[in-house]
Parts: C-alpha cells; sequence; structure tokens
C-alpha cells in the first residue's frame, strides 16, 4: 500500500488507550486515518486502514482463532493472523461504520464476535473477600430525615399513576401546581404499564416499584391515582406491601379513585393534595449521615470510552460512599452478560455469586422465549462508538464495580434493599426501566454515566451524568454534570473521585443537578413481556442459535403486514358535510407540524420544543397545531418484530394525511437513529429531504437542538391551508366501543361507518374490540354476522380506502389508539360506558354515550350523548364527527390535557 505523503509519527499516548496491561488491542483515542505512523514500542506501525475514535487496534501480533483481549477478557477472536495497527472489526461493527459512509476501511472483517457460551461457576476460584474499609469519621449531608427509613435527598410531593389509565391524568394534575411553594415540587409518575384489560406478566414487578415509589426517601407526600376497573390499583399496591411486610407510609398520603369526570376529579384531588404542599414546604434540610446515600448506578449511550473513564469514575465513587455507611446498586442484567468472571472476583459468599449467575440464566431464557439474545442489545450507536458486541459492553458496564469492591447481595427488580453495601438488582439494560427498580428499590441519587451524552433525570430523585470524553462534555456542559474525560487528559482517578465526591454531597444537599436545572424527567417501569414460557420456533438455545426463523411464525405474532385491501362492507347514501382544509393535494381536516423523537431518549424534549413552536408560531399559518409524540421505544428494547411493528409505526405518522411538515428529533445513540429512520423512509418511496432531521448530542445540547429545530421550521413559506367544503368521505375513521354497549348503538356505530365508507372514506376497527366482536356490528356493517379477520397489521398504512380491521396485540387503549394514527386514522369515534378514555396526542379522541348511567356520572367528558333509534344515533355521531373535522369542536379530554401517546410492543418485544 502506499500513500500520497509522508505521515508524522505520532505516539501511543496521544491516540490510543490500553484498558488494562496485557490486553493485545488497544482503544484510538480519536480517529486515525489509513496511513497514519504511531510509535508503538519503539516500533513505527503503519496502521493499513482508518480506526474510528472509540474502535480497536491491535497492539500485540495475534495469531488466527486467538483472543482478542480487553481488560484481560476475550471479546472476540481474530479471523486471520493480525499484526500491531491492525483495525479490529467484526461483521456487525464493519457494517455499522460502513453504513455511515466511512472511508479507508477493510473489505472484510478482522474477528468474529466470542461465543456466549453459558458461564460455569469454579467454587475454587471465587474470592470471599472484605468490603472496603470504612473511614474513621463517616460524613454527612443535609437531607430530610423519614420515620419510615433513611433521608431524602429531594423533598417532593408525588403523583403516583397505578396504570396508563391514570398517566394523562396525574400529568395534568401536577401541572396545575406548576410553581406551587411545596418543597422540591409538585411531580407526577406517569407510565405505560398496568393498562390492558387482563393480569400483565409483570404484576409483581409493577407492584413492588409502585409501592417503592411512594416510600422512596425523596417522597415527602404522595397521591395514589386508580381509575375503576383498573387491575393495578390502589388497593392492589395496599394488599401488595402488607403481604411483603413493607412499613406503613409515615409521609402524608392519600388513595384516590377516578369516578367522574376529569375537571371534576382533577378539583377533587388537588383538594387532598392543597394541604400538604404547606407540611412539605416547610420541612427543612438537616445534618444527616452520608449512610443514607443509596445509590443507583446506571449508563446509557455508552461509547468505548465507558469503561475506561466514566464508570470506573463511578464505581470509585461509589465506593467512597460505601466507606461512609452507604450503598451503591449495579443493575442492567443483560448488560452484564460476558462479564461474570469480573463481577464474581470478589463477592460476600457462595450463596450470592449463585443467585446472581440464576439471575443472568433466568434473563436470557426470558429473552429467549421472545427469539432474542443478550446480542440485541448493544444498540447502533453502541456499535458504531466501538462496543463491538455485548461482552464489550458488559465488562466496561460492569467497571462500574471497582475490582476491590466486594458484592455484597442479589436482588430482584425493585425488590426493598436489604442492607448497606454493593448491591446488584436484575433488571432489563432499557435505561429508564433499570431506574424505575432501582428508585422502587429505594434509592435516592442516581449515577449516570454516558458516552453520547444522554439527556436523563427522574422526576423525584436527581441524576449526576458523568461523560466520558471532555470533548463530548464540553459540547453539552449545560446538560451534562461530570467531565469523566479529565481521566483520559492526565488528571488522576484519585483527584477526580475526589473532586466528584464533594458535588455528589452538594447534590444531595439540595444543589439542583444538571437534568433538574433542565426541567427534564421520564419514567418507565419494566414493561410487559407477553410470553411466559418457550414456544416452539421462538426459543433460543444456549449456544445463541434458533431451531427456526421468526419468518417461519404465524403472521399474528410477529406482526407480519398484510395485503391492507379492504373488506367488502355495506355502505349508505346519507351524506354528511365538513369544512375541511385543501393542503397541497389533499383534503384534510388538520395540517399538522409534527416533530417525532426517534427514542424514547428526545421524548420530552421533543415535547417542550412542540410546545414552544406552538406558542411562538414557528411554522407560521402553514400549520393549524404543533405536536410532539414522545414513547418509550427505539433504545433499549429488542429488534426483530416489535422493532418492525415501531418502525411502521413511525413512519405512519410521518406519512400521515394530516402531517404537513414534519422533523425527526434523534438523540444521538438509540438503535433507531435519524439515519435508520432516513433508510426506511426511502424504502417506503419517500423522500428524506422532504423531512427536518435534528439531533440533540450532534447539534450540541439542548438549547443548540431547539435553535435548528426552529430554523428549519421557520425556514419555509407555506401557504395556509385553504378552507374547502367537503364530506366525511374524504376522512379515515377508527370506531371504537369501551365497556358495555346497546345492539342499538351497536347499529348506530355501523351506520355511521356505512356512510364514511359510502362515500369513498376508510374505517378502522380494532380486531380485539369489542366494536368487531359483536354480532348486531358486524350483520349491520357487512351485511353477515360472520367473523372477519385483519386486513392490516398494527398500524399499517391502507393500500385502498374501505372497511379495514387492524391487528391488536392486546387490549391496552392508549397502544390501540396510537396503531389506529400510525395506519391514517384522522379521528376515532368512541362510544364509553363505565368511564372515559384518553385522548391521543395526534389524533382526536371523540367520545359519545348512551348509557344513562355513565352520562350521569361521566357527562362532562362525553363530546355528544345519543339517544333514541339508531339510526339517530348515528346521526348525532356523524354530526360530532363533522364538527370535529371542521374545527368547531375541540373533543373534551383534547381540551383538558388527558392525552397519550403510547407504541405497542407486540408479542415479541422486551426490554434489552
Amino acid at each position: 500500500m502506499s500513500y500520497r505523503k509522508a505521515r508524522t509519527m505520532v505516539r501511543f499516548e496521544q491516540i490510543g488507550v490500553l484498558p488494562e496491561p496485557g490486553d493485545n488491542v488497544a482503544i484510538a483515542s480519536r480517529r486515525l486515518e489509513a496511513g497514519t505512523v504511531i510509535e508503538l514500542d519503539g516500533a513505527a506501525v503503519t496502521l493499513p486502514h482508518t480506526v474510528l475514535e472509540g474502535h480497536r487496534f491491535v497492539v500485540t501480533p495475534v495469531a488466527t482463532g486467538a483472543a482478542l483481549t480487553s481488560w484481560n477478557t476475550a471479546f472476540a477472536r481474530a479471523s486471520r493472523d493480525l499484526l500491531p495497527g491492525d483495525y479490529v472489526c467484526t461483521p456487525t461493527s464493519l457494517a455499522a461504520v460502513t453504513a455511515r459512509g466511512v472511508e479507508g476501511l477493510p473489505a472484510e472483517p478482522s474477528a468474529t464476535n466470542e461465543p456466549l457460551d453459558p458461564y460455569e461457576l469454579d467454587e475454587s476460584a471465587l474470592h470471599f473477600g472484605a468490603q472496603v474499609t470504612s473511614v474513621e469519621q463517616p460524613g454527612t449531608f443535609l437531607g430530610y430525615p423519614r420515620e419510615q427509613g433513611p433521608a431524602g435527598t429531594r423533598n417532593h410531593v408525588v403523583l403516583l399513576a397505578t396504570s396508563s389509565r391514570g398517566s394523562g391524568f396525574v400529568t395534568e394534575l401536577a401541572r396545575r401546581f406548576d410553581g406551587a411553594d411545596a418543597g422540591d415540587g409538585v411531580v407526577p409518575v406517569a407510565h405505560t404499564e398496568g393498562g390492558e384489560d387482563d393480569v400483565p406478566n409483570n404484576l409483581h414487578f409493577l407492584l413492588a416499584t409502585l409501592a417503592g415509589f411512594t416510600l422512596n426517601p425523596n417522597v415527602g407526600a404522595v397521591l395514589i391515582v386508580d381509575t375503576e376497573g383498573d387491575v393495578v390499583s390502589g388497593q392492589a399496591i395496599k394488599n401488595f406491601m402488607a403481604e411483603h411486610d413493607y412499613p406503613a407510609l409515615k409521609v402524608p398520603h392519600a388513595y384516590f379513585t377516578r369516578k367522574a369526570g376529569f375537571e371534576h376529579d382533577l378539583t377533587t384531588a388537588g383538594a387532598l393534595v392543597e394541604p400538604w404542599l404547606p407540611v412539605v414546604d416547610a420541612k427543612p434540610r438537616v445534618e444527616v449521615p452520608l449512610a443514607d446515600l443509596k445509590i443507583a448506578l446506571q449508563c446509557g449511550g455508552s461509547d468505548a470510552f465507558s469503561g475506561i473513564s466514566a464508570n470506573p469514575l463511578a464505581g470509585q465513587v461509589s465506593a467512597e460512599v460505601i466507606r461512609h455507611g452507604g450503598t451503591a446498586v449495579l443493575a442492567e442484567t443483560d448488560e452484564l452478560i460476558g462479564a461474570e468472571p469480573y463481577v464474581l472476583k470478589n463477592v460476600r459468599d457462595l450463596a450470592t455469586a449463585k443467585r446472581f449467575l440464576a439471575t443472568i440464566k433466568s434473563f436470557k431464557e426470558r429473552v429467549g422465549w421472545h427469539g432474542h439474545t443478550a446480542e440485541g442489545n448493544p444498540s447502533g450507536g453502541n456499535v458504531y462508538r466501538g462496543l463491538y458486541n455485548i461482552v464489550l459492553k458488559s465488562i466496561g458496564a460492569a467497571r462500574k464495580l471497582p475490582r476491590e469492591v466486594r458484592l455484597d447481595h442479589v436482588i430482584d427488580y425493585a425488590e426493598p434493599l436489604p442492607g448497606d453495601g454493593y448491591i446488584f438488582m436484575d433488571s432489563p439494560g432499557n435505561d429508564l426501566e433499570s431506574v424505575a427498580g432501582q428508585i422502587g428499590s429505594g434509592c435516592n441519587l442516581i449515577f449516570f454515566t454516558t458516552g453520547n451524552g444522554s439527556i436523563t433525570n427522574f422526576p423525584f430523585v436527581p441524576t449526576l451524568k458523568f461523560v466520558t470524553t471532555s470533548a463530548r462534555y464540553e459540547r453539552l456542559q449545560a446538560e451534562m454534570d461530570v467531565d469523566a474525560g479529565k481521566y483520559l487528559t492526565g488528571t488522576t482517578m484519585a483527584d477526580l473521585t475526589a473532586e466528584t465526591f464533594d458535588l455528589v454531597v452538594r447534590v444531595a444537599s439540595g444543589e439542583k443537578s444538571a437534568g433538574e436545572r433542565a426541567g427534564h424527567s421520564q419514567v418507565s417501569i419494566w414493561r410487559n413481556w407477553k410470553q411466559t414460557g418457550p414456544r416452539d420456533g421462538i426459543s433460543i438455545s444456549t449456544d445463541g442459535r434458533m431451531s427456526r426463523t421468526l419468518a417461519d411464525l404465524p403472521a399474528e405474532d410477529r406482526d407480519a403486514p398484510l395485503d391492507g385491501l379492504p373488506h367488502q362492507g355495506l355502505t349508505s347514501a346519507r351524506r354528511t358535510h365538513a369544512e375541511l382544509l385543501r393542503v397541497d393535494d389533499r383534503l384534510v381536516p388538520e395540517a399538522v407540524g409534527l416533530i417525532l423523537p426517534t427514542s424514547l431518549c428526545s421524548g420530552q424534549i421533543a415535547l417542550r420544543i412542540a410546545a414552544q413552536a406552538e406558542r411562538e408560531k414557528w411554522a407560521g399559518d402553514a400549520v393549524t397545531r404543533m405536536v410532539a409524540l414522545p414513547h418509550t421505544e427505539g433504545c433499549g428494547s429488542s429488534g426483530g418484530a416489535s422493532e418492525e411493528t415501531f418502525a411502521r409505526i413511525m413512519l405512519g405518522y410521518l406519512l400521515h394525511p394530516n402531517t404537513r411538515m414534519a422533523l425527526l428529533l434523534e438523540h444521538g445513540c438509540e438503535k433507531t437513529h435519524n439515519d435508520y429512520f432516513r433508510s426506511r423512509l426511502v424504502e417506503a418511496g419517500a423522500d428524506p429531504a422532504r423531512f427536518g432531521w435534528a439531533s440533540i448530542q450532534a447539534d450540541g445540547g439542548l438549547d443548540a437542538v431547539g435553535d435548528r429545530v426552529k430554523e428549519w421550521f421557520n425556514g419555509f413559506q407555506l401557504p395556509a391551508p385553504a378552507d374547502e367544503s367537503g364530506d366525511l368521505g374524504a376522512l379515515t375513521i377508527g370506531l371504537e366501543a369501551r365497556g358495555p354497549f346497546s345492539d342499538t348503538t351497536a347499529e348506530a356505530l355501523a351506520l355511521i361507518g356505512r356512510e364514511i365508507v359510502g362515500f369513498g372514506g376508510s374505517v378502522v376497527l380494532s380486531s380485539r374490540g369489542a366494536l368487531l366482536a359483536d354480532t348486531t356490528f358486524r350483520a349491520t356493517a357487512f351485511g353477515s354476522p360472520d367473523p372477519v379477520g385483519p386486513t392490516i397489521a398494527h398500524g399499517q398504512r391502507l393500500a385502498a380506502p374501505g372497511w379495514h380491521v387492524m391487528r391488536m396485540p392486546g387490549t391496552d387503549w392508549m397502544e390501540t389508539a396510537t396503531g389506529f394514527g400510525a395506519t391514517g386514522v384522522q379521528q376515532i369515534l368512541a362510544h364509553v360506558a363505565g368511564g372515559t378514555l384518553s385522548a391521543q396526542r395526534f389524533v382526536p379522541v371523540v367520545e359519545f354515550s348512551n348509557d344513562p348511567e355513565t352520562v350521569a356520572t361521566y357527562g362532562d367528558d362525553l363530546d355528544a350523548v345519543t339517544t333514541g333509534a339508531a339510526a339517530q344515533q348515528a346521526r348525532i355521531g356523524l354530526d360530532t364527527i363533522a364538527a370535529v373535522a371542521s374545527r368547531r369542536l375541540v373533543p373534551k379530554a383534547v381540551a383538558s390535557g388527558n392525552v397519550g401517546f403510547q407504541i405497542t410492543r407486540g408479542l415479541l418485544g422486551t426490554s434489552m
């Protein structure tokens, strides 16, 4: 190989890091172009290929088939004889880099991943050591003493939804207390779980987490909110706490069940909370022992330097907390697979070692039931930034456990902490789901290490974010707390530990973390995994192979796309007019400006930016409103069938007829980043140039990315939509019924659908919905009471207008509504009885009822009340649809702020 000009020789120390002495590969600390000459052990080594920052290159010769090591652990095997300077790349890592257009790469990978064989415990090799030595004079911080346990680092009033059905309610209730004098503030805990009609498989995890939230030291008062009919209710939490010997709640608290209209219940619940505010606000911080610190250890957006700088630093600061009598909790089970020898290098006893390995085994089995392995954990961003496989990611993650610190306990997800010291908690690698379990266990401060600058915080527990490199810290310093990258540029680990420990004490004592200053918070509890045992064709064998591919599974299991062609149903000659909008080449009820987060990590930021864009009219008169769709997917969730469903849903909103302008907002390290969706749009026949693209990390943080989004929306001079008369045949409507309904109402809903379809529109039903199960509805809609099957997969766009049935893997209302919207549904009409529904952020949800008891109790939340024969009820329903489509009526749930958005993981999705 020849080069155009001689390269200046650089010393290894300037461009590389050796994880530990004895390793045969090093990590490039900056991008190294092909032809770079390195002084390595006194010899000049020329790199034959480009090596990206964070990627590995050989430093000592490695024979074909020999192990490639980092931290003296094999992570891959050489595919050929490798010499110093050779680029270490696996098929996966090479593909990830090639996809980004990097030049100077090898034609073939140089290594293969180390097999994930089950770890065999050698009891004779275990070291039952002592925990780190305690300090002579334990320190203190200024905290909030709690009668039921350790002191808090914060003092919040918490509004806790027992299920996803109450999430919109607690969010709106908390908003109404914005700025109130109430200690550290009133915060909602809204989440995605417990909203289905059946008992979820994650019921124990869910109840343990919610119970732990109520007892967390940072909670100064708590309102526990459920809705009538919730499987996960306040009473269920009470029973769980009694059965598992939880201590009694000692802070001000109450249980509240929603039984009336949204506004009425907000007033009633607010009256319960109001008297607590001065009580919480009056509680002073006092000096309490550092032994009361319970640290949750997490990592997200990891890179190759996570195991070099940030994770070791978090581990050393945790060791210092333990020396003062405190506790540190490691988690993310699938991110320790492959690191078992490291974790068990120093363990309290044999029982602890065995429980840790049993936890790993159980996690692998459960993931296998869904057709996945731990190799699915590293995200596209992880791989691109040097974490080629789960072994490398796990060893780096395990560095949060310093070699001198002993593993004392292993606990289940959200299990109360059994004592002090160093504890491992079972949890998925999904950062937010894992954090929720640690908070449920009792942690009152979070150490979050990140290579790419994850923007995260928990509502009532502060997060300290440790970033791995100084360059990333400087780019995102408004959002980061600790520059762990200083270790890479000469600061000793001891000095960095002392500096960070001082910050920890200050934040525990009330100094705000970066996440708190930004007002950012997210909650996601370990989501419900649908499979409860092995199934033929999807369970993974111990060598990581499947006996059959996912394509061999029934279409329903993998949510495969269908032909999208409608059922032949009945129509009607009646016509209901509506005042619609002419937007470009289509007639629509509204023109939406959409900010779509590509993963959970950018969701709350998208929401805040959209609210500002709406207030300041960034898109002028080109759109009728701005919408953001925060969700829990795209990072920390498995691939395969659930990823396909997720991607289909996202494209459905980008290409929705109501979407006039759309920008995708990535966090920057997720599986489903901007480049991922560019390629998906091309596959769908769409031009990516139509859309805006922004990145929290690449654009330089929250303020910078907000400016970029504003600039994109401001950069168009689109005319305002023009008013134009039309009829309901221009629309796609979702029909739904929740709770009991009469044959007359079933007939009325079918008549509504017949008119819409009769004039060229579409009607979408849920395959699991009560309407489709009703013989009267089917006979009136389709001319026969015979069952009809799905025409489209969940969230699949329609191939032609008409009567459609969307496949639905569960019964969660918000997941149903989200799927409807992705198909192209522009409005949902739902008959409700026994309660009302949350609205969807993008698609208006119109609620009516013919049930007298529902009307009497929830009348304030209804958009219409229907009476009389089927034709009369249908007329009222059609007129209400027209009023909303003509923008004369805003649905009550939308107006009250009772909104949500939630994406299903289907039958095979897991947290990774």
